[in-house]
């Protein structure tokens, strides 16, 4: 999940102060300080990705005992399965006392041992990939609407591969620190190296994986964090003159990728979607700097996003056609549940469940006792010190060590809508390999893609929000399976 007034630099405070009361509320109340120091202050450091990170050492401490200690035999409420789970921490920084929280899914078929590792990442930045990634997209369970039972989730990404879910920065979720200035500031450079740091230790603890095929996935501001993690497993491969971490490909859905071309785009998007008239969309392209460098803007650019507001505050924009949360209890016996219906109302139960003790205990998770609720974005993380412009150059050099790079984008959301990531791509002017066309699944049309020669590929996912495996399981299985694979879309129906 993102929550983008963290991201643009220009002063739409109107527009962003005023965000509808939808089923994200909690997110968005967890992390508005963070919010309001980016919208208010020009101290956030924007340029590129600054790598200063990287050239620490990495430690490798012991995992001996660690990872059976791990092993979860069976979460509160979950209907049987035969693949094994693990939860549990990885030091990241025995200094500071750093630790990072991590759900395992091993893949469900019974050759899972040659088939990939794939780590997914939520963005935020701040927010949790155990909320999202596990526990309401592409994990093997779901949440019940009374907050305690799970059920299954047929189109599991751990079909397809090993699932890794983190959550990170230290902060966010379980995952945390006995330095209380961690908390005080996080930012992509440090989260870069604090996501390496526990690759590398995790890998200890699982060392069959060590060889194994690694993918990076993830979405919304995961879109900063999956290419500089791959950016520096790159960088530590050459510094070492070895395979340390057998890296093939990352795939970003809904991606921030570069600030002022995505916010071009939202903007073309709500016009283009009669989320506001002609006339506001000319208005706000005429008179709004989308630059990195604005500070202010004009009367008419502040004129025009608080009628933008008026238009699309009583919509869920991650997903400008799905219903809103209007009932957020508890039951007392689960409602009727479909993986293929997105409840709007998700966040609650799943907030509910993984506030349970029993939960947390069967989880390996809460081990410091926190003084605070597990929430699925960080209310702790007082601020996010360097958030780079673009991450652009960072996608030629992956794309240029000849690795798999795929962006996917759910063509229903506003946020980081469609447009957004088309203008943004754009920017790299890669010669088109396989022109733009229709891919399917069940003889339906599941989106739109376009090949690029060096290696990118684009693709819609059709019906689907900001939360692609959310609100299209299905599809989103599908695109996952061939991105895995390496092979194309199907581009018939026949498929």
């Amino acid at each position: 999940m993102l929550f983008l007034r963290a991201l643009f630099p220009f002063a739409f405070a109107i527009l962003l102060s005023q965000w509808p009361e939808t089923d994200a509320t909690k997110q968005i109340e967890a992390l508005s300080r963070i919010y309001k120091e980016k919208l208010h202050t020009n101290s956030i450091d924007r340029r590129h990705f600054n790598a200063s990170h990287q050239s620490h050492v990495v430690r490798i401490l012991s995992q001996k005992g660690m990872r059976e200690n791990d092993r979860i035999a069976k979460l509160p409420g979950q209907p049987p399965v035969r693949f094994k789970q693990y939860g549990g921490y990885v030091t990241v920084n025995q200094t500071a006392g750093r630790a990072f929280y991590y759900y395992f899914a091993e893949a469900q078929r019974a050759h899972h041992k040659s088939l990939p590792l794939l780590l997914w990442l939520n963005g935020g930045p701040g927010c949790s990939s155990l909320a999202y990634g596990a526990m309401q997209e592409l994990g093997p369970f779901r949440v019940h609407s009374d907050g305690k039972t799970l059920y299954k989730n047929p189109f599991s990404w751990n079909h397809a591969a090993n699932l890794l879910f983190l959550e990170s920065p230290a902060g966010v979720g379980f995952s945390y620190s006995n330095t209380t200035a961690d908390f005080r500031s996080g930012g992509d450079a440090k989260t870069a190296a604090d996501n390496y740091a526990f690759l590398v230790n995790w890998l200890e603890r699982f060392p069959e994986y060590k060889g194994r095929d690694f993918y990076i996935s993830g979405e919304s501001y995961a879109g900063h964090y999956v290419p500089q993690l791959a950016h520096t497993i790159l960088y530590h491969n050459k510094k070492a003159g070895k395979t340390i971490i057998n890296l093939k490909g990352i795939i970003i859905g809904n991606a921030v990728i570069n600030d002022e071309t995505d916010t071009i785009g939202m903007y073309e998007y709500f016009g283009s979607h009669a989320l506001v008239s002609d006339e506001i969309t000319k208005q706000i392209m005429r008179y709004c700097d989308f630059s990195a460098n604005a500070t202010t803007q004009p009367h008419q650019c502040n004129q025009a996003a608080e009628q933008v507001d008026k238009n699309i505050n009583v919509i869920d924009i991650y997903n400008i056609y799905a219903p809103l949360c209007w009932n957020p209890n508890l039951t007392l016996t689960p409602k009727k549940a479909s993986v293929s219906h997105m409840d709007p109302c998700s966040d609650y139960y799943v907030y509910a469940y993984l506030n349970r003790p029993q939960v947390q205990k069967a989880l390996h998770a809460n081990v410091t006792n926190m003084s605070y609720d597990w929430e699925p974005c960080s209310d702790v993380i007082k601020k996010w010190t360097d958030s780079a412009a673009t991450v652009l150059p960072l996608l030629q050099e992956i794309m240029a060590n000849g690795l798999r790079v795929w962006i996917f984008s759910g063509d229903t959301d506003g946020r980081v809508p469609v447009t957004s990531t088309k203008n943004s791509i754009n920017i790299l002017k890669l010669p088109i390999e396989t022109a733009w066309h229709p891919w399917f699944l069940d003889r339906e049309v599941g989106g739109y893609t376009q090949v690029y020669k060096g290696n990118l590929t684009f693709a819609t996912v059709r019906g689907a929000g900001h939360q692609v495996p959310s609100f299209q399981p299905a599809r989103a299985l599908s695109l996952i399976m061939h991105f895995l694979d390496g092979t194309q879309l199907p581009n018939s129906s026949r498929f």
